[in-house]
This record gives C-alpha cells, sequence and structure tokens, in this order.
C-alpha cells in the first residue's frame, strides 16, 4: 500500500499525548484447572493508568478490586477449544482506544503506552512482533516458525505489507475498527484474523517490539498445521482486489530480473 494513499499522519491526527481519550483494556483469561486469580492479580497491578476499562473474557466469576477509576467487567464463560474470542468481547469495551493481549503471564502490561504512543502518531492498527530489533520469544517451535514464515511470504504478496509477525495476539486499535469486524466462530488464532482484517480495509499498521515471556498459566498447545490451514484460509479470503495483479507484476519482475529462469509460482518459488 503506498504512503500516498494510506499516510502515517493525517491533519486531523492528535500530536501524542494532547487531548483527552479513554482506553480499554481487553484481557483473554483461558481456564487451566487451576484458579489463576493470583496472577491475573498481579497483571492487573501492572496495568498503567491510562486504562481505566478492563474487559476480561473469560475470567473468574466474582468482582475483582479494582484501584480507584478503574472498572473491571468479567464476561464468560467462553469456550476457548473452539479459538475464538467472541466479538462481544471486543464491543463490551467502552475505550477510544482498545488494547489487546493474554492474561496468561506471555505478555507484559508494561508494553502498553508503546501501543498507546503510536496509535496517537496516526497509526490505526498497531501490533506487537517479537521478531524485529526489542522483540523476543521465549519459545518458538522450528515447525511453528517455520510455518509463519511461509504465511509470511502469502501475507507479504497479497497485501504489499512488510510485515514481521502475523499471529501474535498483542494488539491496539482505534474503537472504530471494532465496528469494522466480522469475527467468526471459525477456530482461527485472533491475532492474525485482527491483523488480517486490518490488512484488508487498509488501515495504517504499526509493529513495536514485544517480549513473549513463558506463560505463567495457561494450556499451550499449538496445533502449527491446523492453526497454519485457517490462517491461509483467512488471509485468501480477505484478500484484496488486486492481489492477483500483484503476484502477476512480482513474477514479471522476477523474469525481467532473470532472464531464462522458469517463473515464479503463487509463493514467490520457482516451480517444481
Amino acid at each position: 500500500m503506498g504512503s500516498d494513499a494510506h499516510p502515517l499522519r493525517r491533519s486531523t491526527d492528535r500530536v501524542p499525548g494532547s487531548g483527552t481519550r479513554t482506553v480499554s483494556l481487553v484481557l483473554t483469561v483461558r481456564p487451566d484447572g487451576r484458579d489463576p486469580g493470583h496472577a491475573l492479580d498481579l497483571l492487573l497491578d501492572q496495568v498503567p493508568e491510562d486504562v481505566r476499562d478492563v474487559v476480561l473474557i473469560g475470567g473468574p466469576t466474582g468482582t475483582r478490586p479494582a484501584r480507584k477509576g478503574m472498572t473491571i467487567r468479567t464476561l464468560g464463560p467462553w469456550d476457548f477449544a473452539r479459538g475464538d474470542i467472541p466479538h462481544a468481547g471486543l464491543r463490551a469495551a467502552t475505550g477510544d482506544l482498545i488494547v489487546l493481549m493474554d492474561a496468561d503471564g506471555s505478555m507484559s502490561p508494561h508494553e502498553i503506552p508503546h501501543y498507546l504512543y503510536y496509535l496517537e502518531s496516526g497509526f490505526d492498527f498497531v501490533k506487537g512482533s517479537r521478531f524485529i530489533a526489542g522483540g523476543d520469544v521465549a519459545d518458538y517451535p522450528l515447525a511453528r516458525r517455520l510455518g509463519h514464515r511461509a504465511l509470511l511470504r502469502v501475507a507479504r504478496r497479497l497485501y504489499g505489507q512488510q510485515l514481521t509477525d502475523l499471529w501474535y495476539g498483542f494488539c491496539a486499535f482505534r474503537r472504530g475498527f471494532v465496528d469494522l469486524l466480522d469475527l467468526r466462530e471459525d477456530g482461527v488464532e485472533l491475532g492474525a484474523e485482527l491483523v488480517t482484517h486490518a490488512l484488508h480495509y487498509g488501515l495504517r499498521v504499526a509493529e513495536v517490539p514485544s517480549r513473549e515471556l513463558p506463560r505463567r498459566h495457561g494450556p499451550s498447545h499449538p496445533r502449527t498445521v491446523r492453526d497454519g490451514a485457517r490462517i491461509l484460509g483467512t488471509l485468501l479470503d480477505e484478500r484484496p482486489h488486486n492481489a492477483l495483479s500483484r503476484f502477476a507484476h512480482g513474477r514479471s519482475r522476477h523474469a525481467q530480473a532473470n532472464p531464462g529462469t522458469p517463473p515464479l509460482d503463487a509463493s514467490g518459488r520457482p516451480p517444481g
């Protein structure tokens, strides 16, 4: 996407730190057979003061103590085995800016101000990346890493964006984006689905470094083949109307730069 069509800033954007805005934090709390209440309390203590509205999706029932000026609401229970966070969970957030993260200890609330800064600087969708300078991941199996790289190649070809991390679920966006979403209970990793929708609608996307820490609680059972296949299907379903011409243009440039070599296939590689 060209910078002329989607500039990094608009004249109507607020200068960082100016004006007033409200921030909602949507936390996904996945049951693991133990009481995650203590870990959740520790995480909530780290939430920046800018966040006044917290929505717990699938969290423990009952009223949780909140600091002065913060409201905490619990929605659920949800069947996380289906791989989805219901759209109602995001719609329940009341803030102008919405931050989405897991409450399993793998994502740090201390990073939230970094996300908010980029939203206030004119970006529409800010996502964490574990694979740019300053980012890191504690445990990422080789098979999942290879699958992720393959999906990134497809996403770059289809959408013309040089993303580095596709299915990491730590992200922040403007409230208006929620109204564009059409989340389906199809088992697709939510982080990848949100990114795909953001690319589909031409939002200005920024990546910020994020450190994925070891999970403190909650199950971790990545299903690389199933997740990869569903994310690929979402990428293809949401592809822009000019995606095929971009593929053709890419093959044409490759042929001009490398005369006598076979054309590239849809994945950007020579056939065979």
